[in-house]
């Protein structure tokens, strides 16, 4: 770091605990209200979301060959074949901005090509098909049909625009050959089992974050109910099976070797993850309560109309909130019931969803300052875009 920049940072902190409002009742509500929210990011998704996506992301490091991910996910793989894969595994998931994290980074740290692997980013939190249901039965089948055309469309463009800009470093990345941690994995064990079988080790995981976390609906009869009312039964059938293929499949050593590549993942995620929580508490604090730094009013009062103003800020609030998954739903019903535009909301949708403060601040640990600028910069624009279109059209 240069002393220039030293010198900056240290000015700007000094003014920041100069000016510090501490006086504000605001601002003293903010400060408990980013350990709220902390502690209930810790209860609700910690232990059912993001546990379960550590294992997955070390088992797709220590069971699944860099030659399957280089075919359907790699650089040269076919771009209908890769896009297609990372959109619809990304969805299959369906989880939220941070859960996604670690599976991201198992999959491209296995040698998948930064535009599947973006695609996979972003399609995990935005394309979740209860959430497009939802949002059309809440918020209206046109804002319900837009966010679903948008998102998988967005999952695609974001991807081939990020290995178009970024095609030579991933040239120069590929020449230089898979991470060496996730390599040592697959190398380490001289493995006699059937492809089906580690598919079934992973599946088996896969149903215990998806079940476990399945939401409820807002109907008392149908495939989504009828699914809730079973999925902690669901869920435990699924652990019982990755018990018994732990037993029966795997030896000490390769199990040892799971464990510790989700632990990786786990101790480079989670500081990063719960620190960016934190922030994002004290700024904005908890979705609907008005308890952050940046008072509700001012963004109710930003997204009103179809400007450009208004889609970019509804983008640009939505991409650094945090929002569990669903939870969006019921803060836009409220803010288009405040005088929101279809516009921004619809912006806010195709943005909020797939990115927030916490998941930047990992993003970059992972791919740098400028992947991560560009990346969320296209999401940004993109939804801002998007909202304006959408927003002058829709009745």
């Amino acid at each position: 770091m240069k002393e220039r920049t030293k010198l900056l940072l240290i000015v700007g902190f000094f003014l920041g605990a100069y000016f510090l409002p501490v006086e504000s009742s605001r601002f003293q509500r903010a400060v408990p209200e980013g350990f709220v929210l902390l502690r209930d990011y810790a209860r609700e998704h910690v232990l059912l979301c993001l546990v379960p996506a550590f294992f997955i992301a070390g088992a797709i490091g220590q069971f699944v060959s860099q030659g399957a991910v280089m075919k359907y996910l790699g650089a040269t793989a076919k771009r209908p074949v890769a896009y297609g894969v990372g959109s619809v595994s990304g969805a299959i998931l369906a989880v939220c901005s941070c859960t996604v994290l670690p599976l991201f980074s198992s999959i491209y740290k296995r040698g998948a090509g930064l535009g599947p692997a973006t695609a996979f980013l972003y399609s995990g939190p935005a394309i979740n098909v209860l959430a497009m249901i939802l949002t059309a039965r809440v918020l209206g089948l046109q804002i319900g049909l837009a966010r679903a055309i948008g998102a998988v469309a967005f999952a695609v463009v974001i991807g081939l625009i990020m290995a178009a800009i970024f095609r030579r470093e991933e040239a120069e990345r590929a020449k230089n050959g898979p991470d060496p941690f996730a390599a040592a994995g697959a190398a380490a064990s001289g493995r006699t089992r059937a492809g089906w079988q580690d598919a079934s080790f992973l599946g088996s995981m896969i149903a215990i974050l998806v079940f476990a976390n399945w939401g409820a609906s807002n109907r008392a009869v149908g495939f989504f109910a009828a699914v809730y009312e079973a999925h902690w039964y669901l869920a435990g059938a699924a652990l019982a099976a990755l018990v018994f293929m732990m037993v029966r499949w795997y030896d000490r050593d390769e199990l040892r070797l799971w464990v510790l590549g989700s632990w990786e993942f786990a101790k480079q995620i989670l500081p990063l993850l719960l620190g960016g929580i934190l922030v994002a508490g004290w700024l904005m604090g908890r979705p609907g309560h008005d308890s952050g730094l940046i008072p509700d009013a001012w963004i109710a009062g930003a997204v009103g109309g179809n400007s450009l103003a208004a889609n970019l800020f509804a983008s640009v609030a939505g991409a650094f909130m945090y929002f569990a998954t669903l939870t969006e739903i019921p803060i836009l019903q409220g803010l288009l019931g405040s005088g929101m535009g279809k516009g921004p909301a619809l912006a806010l949708l195709l943005a909020g969803p797939a990115l927030s403060l916490p998941s930047m601040i990992v993003i970059n640990s992972y791919l740098g300052t400028k992947k991560t600028v560009v990346y969320v910069a296209l999401v940004v624009v993109m939804s801002t875009i998007t909202g304006l279109v959408f927003g002058a059209f829709a009745s």
